[in-house]
């Protein structure tokens, strides 16, 4: 694809005074040539984001044709439309995935997952490390993968430290060992750290590691054979038994992973969709063999078809990453031709999208849409109980409409230092991950909860208005009156008067259950049964919140435990900081070191030396 060149919007907007869009007027106007369209409300929030070879013919049809419920709700409340030309409807199908994943308009389908591929990384060491990987794949070494989750990989990782035990620690941990590690004392490693095992022994291993991965078990295991008959004639049989038991785990292993009569690489795809919720299932087939399945929730844009889903999916979960040879879909995609052009361009080689294959793959297919249709009828259930959790908390706390939105902060911090807050984000009575959000709290007094808690609710809702972001139904604070009291405080200061607030509170036993509810207005906190649908709702809410927060402090706390007292010295980077640590052999050698001494050194002036001897003793 040709890269696409910075060619100004084209933008067409309706005066605020006209009391509907003018679709007449503004298709007269519009070019027949390839783009992107947005369509936007009164409040110019992106409703609709859409590719076309030909802008003027296909944005018609949603003011000529008649349109299902979804699109006439959509078309009842555009207010203008603004477009980018592109040279080819291949950049607006680039151009169209990037707009989506910024803007998230609620009509499109939108599938909430921008993570990278997850591998496995064999690197290109003497003794050389397996690990897991993901992001740029740009170190010395092999990938293999990709893999449909964190998960299998860790899985696989595991598997291969029981069958082949090539060493997983880290390069810093390997070089500075003295003496075998407990990996070794468990038979998961063979400890070439300490030189137990010849290279050229530890390469043998190497080589089945990469045999495997590529699929070549049954190389690995006539490898493993005729070392088992060789240890045999020559009377090892304790080594010969330990090479017969792993043939056999090698063995069970293939009977579960293989796929049979797949020799190469594909994606099997499977939508299912009921009720507005929809699911995807990606299987990953590699070299033959199952890695595993990957289950997606896009959000549907409003009840759209099946093969627009995969259309969508496919784009935004593809373009710009690796992609097999084949992808197996259960609903022909809309745009196939452009997708395959698109990917196979992309990829250097052929991409094809197939439906209705016939054979062994027709029942994998039908294995796919099994575990699509199982997985959405139990987010279809779960979204029925959560659903009856935020109606309970309604009724409980007599709220004039349903909270179908919460927001929950909670305060973490160890003695009143490296203070985090966490905002946690309800949705639906479900959690909504991808609104949360971490704040780290500075500039007051160690251990003020208070004034930390003023701090991130300042910094949380200043934002929401400028941006004019989504405020929630529910403003949940883990916190007793007093928290309460310094939240309206806030919410008063920044003129937000509307904001339905509540205070939750472990009682005086600190039991689950026995939580203090308060409220404004009422003159005693409301307790609620242990087992009433709306308590467990708060329980969980507040409880993601803490984790959230808790786990947030941790690392700063980490990061800051381990950072060296030179990288907060002006004028310390990082080559003058290795120079330094090399010239007195470590950071110990330089605390030891006087100013005269320190500046010696190249590139360190009496000046900065005399900061850094002070940076090191504490400012004295």
């Amino acid at each position: 694809m040709s890269e696409r060149q910075n060619i100004p919007a084209t933008e067409n907007t309706a005066p605020d005074t006209q009391p509907a869009f003018d679709a007449k007027a503004f298709l007269r106007t519009l070019t027949q040539q390839p783009g992107v369209y947005r369509m936007l409300n009164i409040t110019r929030e992106v409703l609709y984001v859409g590719k076309a070879k030909n802008l003027q013919k296909r944005v018609s049809t949603y003011f000529t044709r008649a349109t299902n419920t979804r699109i006439a709700t959509m078309v009842a409340q555009i207010a203008d439309i603004t477009i980018t030309v592109t040279h080819t409807e291949t950049e607006a199908l680039i151009l169209e995935n990037n707009l989506i994943k910024q803007h998230q308009p609620r009509y499109n389908v939108l599938l909430r997952d921008d993570k990278s591929y997850p591998y496995l990384y064999l690197s290109a060491d003497d003794y050389p490390r397996l690990s897991f990987h993901r992001g740029a794949r740009r170190g010395k070494g092999q990938y293999f993968g990709p893999y449909p989750n964190s998960r299998a990989v860790r899985d696989t990782l595991q598997l291969l430290q029981k069958l082949i035990p090539v060493r997983q620690c880290e390069n810093s941990y390997f070089a500075n060992r003295s003496r075998p590690c407990l990996q070794y004392q468990i038979e998961r490693c063979t400890a070439p750290c300490v030189g137990f095992i010849s290279q050229a022994d530890y390469a043998q291993d190497v080589t089945d590691i990469r045999l495997f991965l590529e699929g070549k078990a049954s190389a690995v295991t006539d490898r493993w054979i005729a070392r088992m008959e060789t240890a045999a004639q020559s009377l090892e049989f304790e080594r010969a038994a330990r090479l017969r038991d792993q043939v056999s785990t090698l063995r069970t292993i293939q009977e579960k992973q293989y796929v049979s009569g797949e020799q190469g690489d594909l994606d099997i795809i499977a939508v299912a969709h009921q009720g507005g919720v929809a699911c995807v299932q990606l299987f990953y087939i590699r070299h033959g063999h199952n890695l595993g399945n990957k289950t997606l929730y896009p959000g549907t844009g409003e009840g759209a078809g099946a093969g627009e889903l995969i259309s969508s999916c496919i784009a935004q979960y593809y373009l710009g990453k690796i992609v097999p040879g084949e992808l197996l879909v259960n609903a022909m995609p809309e745009d196939q031709v452009l997708l395959e052009q698109q990917l196979s361009e992309q990829a250097g080689r052929r991409i094809r999208i197939r439906h209705n294959p016939r054979g062994e793959r027709a029942r994998w297919l039908q294995m796919a849409v099994n575990n699509a249709q199982l997985a959405l009828q139990a987010r279809l259930a779960s979204a029925s109980v959560n659903q009856q959790r935020v109606m309970a908390l309604q009724a409980a706390l007599q709220l004039d409409t349903s909270p179908q939105r919460l927001e929950c902060f909670d305060i973490s911090h160890t003695m009143g230092e490296q203070t985090v807050a966490s905002c946690v984000v309800f949705t639906h009575g479900a959690p909504c991950n991808s609104d949360y959000r971490r704040y780290n709290i500075t500039g007051i007094q160690g251990g003020d909860d208070y004034a930390a808690m003023r701090q991130v609710l300042t910094r949380r809702y200043q934002r929401l208005q400028a941006e004019d972001g989504k405020f929630p139904d529910l403003l949940i604070i883990d916190g007793g009156k007093g928290q309460l009291q310094a939240a309206q405080t806030i919410l008063q200061t920044l003129g937000i008067n509307n904001q339905e607030i509540l205070g939750i509170a472990k009682g005086p036993s600190r039991k689950p259950g026995m939580e203090q509810l308060f409220m404004p207005g009422l003159n005693q906190p409301l307790r609620l049964p242990p087992d009433s649908a709306a308590l467990h709702l708060l329980q969980h809410i507040r409880d993601e919140a803490h984790r959230f927060a808790i786990t947030g402090h941790r690392q700063r706390r980490a990061k800051t435990n381990h950072a060296s007292p030179l990288e907060g010295i002006r004028g310390i980077g990082a080559k003058r900081r290795q120079r330094l640590l090399r010239h007195f052999g470590g950071l110990q050698g330089l605390s030891r070191a006087g100013v005269d001494d320190i500046s010696q050194v190249q590139g360190i002036s009496h000046t900065l030396a005399e900061q850094i001897h002070a940076a090191l003793h504490g400012g004295v």
